[in-house]
């Protein structure tokens, strides 16, 4: 399959998707708290998405085929040693110390939206704030390389050097991808991976950025649900999300929250 190059048109439409995306995490955040449910966050941003944006939460039923059961919730929440497609529960009640990483992806007329940030319950430890804040700087070093004419490895290349720099290590079982009409398109976007090497970006692709950050060993395994993924070691991982259009000269961040800042600037 071949990497879509979207036309003015399909771009504003993921405009919007992106944009809603992000609100959803404005909007939630305040709920992020000792005692609170991930389900009953899951509640809260599926109704803020159907009945206020008037959007899909993309999630719900994703993958679903016969014999395996699609995605059973509407947001993914992802919870100190899960390292994505952490599944929401009236079980799991967030305590202090937590990192929690809320992955958001909206349908609006056709076009996805898809990000997702770290929350840090209650005052956070000194080697949980370092691990969040190195996961959000490898994925502004990957999103700061997009232009017309580099190479996905590029971006790869830069996410795994800050990340090994800061001793982490970085999941390769998992990845970016392109997104538009599909919730997963080409080109797959690897967060470890060699400059110069890989797809060459050219305006009008859009892919998301989402680098899972390991505090122990890269290695992960999937649990029964057929979902989670958690690291193997046990040991915490964290992940930041954006949906990047590749312009003219350079990129344009489409889940990009009101207020949010490079933290490289």
């Amino acid at each position: 399959m071949s990497v879509i190059i979207k036309t003015p048109e399909q771009i504003e439409k993921m405009r919007i998707a992106g944009r809603l995306a992000g609100e959803v995490l404005t909007m939630i955040t305040p709920y992020v708290k000792e005692g609170v449910s991930t389900g009953e966050l899951d509640r809260i941003c599926h109704d803020y998405i159907v009945n206020t944006q008037k959007a899909i939460p993309a999630p719900l039923n994703y993958g679903a085929a016969p014999g395996r059961p699609g995605f059973p919730k509407s947001i993914c929440t992802s919870l100190n040693d899960v390292v994505c497609h952490g599944i929401p529960s009236e079980k799991k009640k967030l305590k202090k110390g937590d990192m929690l990483n809320i992955d958001i992806t909206v349908i609006k007329d056709g076009y996805h939206g898809d990000t997702s940030m770290m929350f840090i319950i209650g005052e956070p430890l000194e080697f949980a704030q370092r691990l969040v804040d190195v996961t959000r700087e490898c994925m502004y070093k990957g999103i700061e390389l997009v232009r017309p004419g580099a190479r996905l490895g590029d971006i790869g290349a830069a996410i795994a050097e800050h990340a090994h720099k800061n001793h982490y290590s970085v999941v390769e079982d998992y990845c970016g991808h392109g997104i538009g009409e599909g919730f997963h398109e080409e080109p797959q976007v690897m967060h470890n991976a060699m400059a110069g090497t890989g797809v060459e970006l050219q305006e009008g692709m859009i892919f998301t950025i989402e680098p899972m950050i390991n505090a122990g060993r890269k290695e992960t395994k999937l649990k029964g649900d057929g979902w989670t993924a958690i690291t193997r070691d046990r040991r915490p991982s964290a992940q930041w999300e954006h949906t990047i259009l590749v312009t003219s000269d350079g990129y344009e961040i489409l889940t990009l929250r009101e207020g949010e800042t490079s933290p490289l600037k």
